[in-house]
């Protein structure tokens, strides 16, 4: 809602770039996508190496 309202004000202040903006969001956004889908992948790996590395002491703690 707030982007549409941010929107909304710069298409009163300045309609030629308001419409440039609705015309390159969504292909920005198409050019970010690769992107974002590597980040959540790395995260993945990162939260996977950090239970691998924890779960020794996971299992004593469980022992104990």
């Amino acid at each position: 809602m707030v982007k549409f309202l941010l929107w909304c004000i710069l298409f009163i202040l300045c309609w030629p770039l308001a419409i440039l903006a609705l015309i390159l969001y969504p292909l920005v956004w198409l050019i970010l996508l690769p992107f974002r889908l590597i980040g959540v992948a790395v995260g993945g790996v990162f939260e996977l190496l950090w239970a691998l590395l924890t779960l020794p002491a996971r299992v004593l703690r469980k022992l104990a």
